[in-house]
């Protein structure tokens, strides 16, 4: 089962900080708190519901959208950053977890593509 892969392990604590983080925005801050956690959590929900898909094109595209919100994160947090609403130390930690889940996501579609 999904759960037990790291990348998901990894996704679903990566969406549980980003969404603790985020609950200390100011007001105002509303449509950058709604995205983040939005793409944030999309990487977990796209793994599961991959893992969760019988044919092997439709693993690897829900894995690719979840790659994808991983990337989406990056120019938010960098708009936070922007905003003071982050530290440069919390996006460096934030934007190397979602290198490394990111890596991991193109290591499970390798994973399907072989023999």
């Amino acid at each position: 089962m999904f759960e037990k892969l790291d990348v998901y392990q990894k996704a679903l604590d990566l969406a549980d900080t980003i969404t603790k983080l985020t609950s200390e925005f100011p007001k105002g801050t509303y449509y950058l708190v709604d995205q983040l956690n939005r793409a944030a959590l999309s990487v977990p929900l796209n793994i599961a519901e991959g893992n969760g898909r019988w044919h092997k094109a439709e693993r690897k595209n829900f894995f690719w959208i979840a790659r994808g919100s991983c990337h989406e994160c990056v120019p938010i947090l960098e708009i936070c950053l922007r905003r003071d609403l982050i530290t440069e130390e919390q996006k460096k930690l934030l934007y190397g977890e979602l290198e490394i889940i990111g890596k991991m996501i193109a290591g499970l579609v390798k994973g399907l593509e072989a023999p």
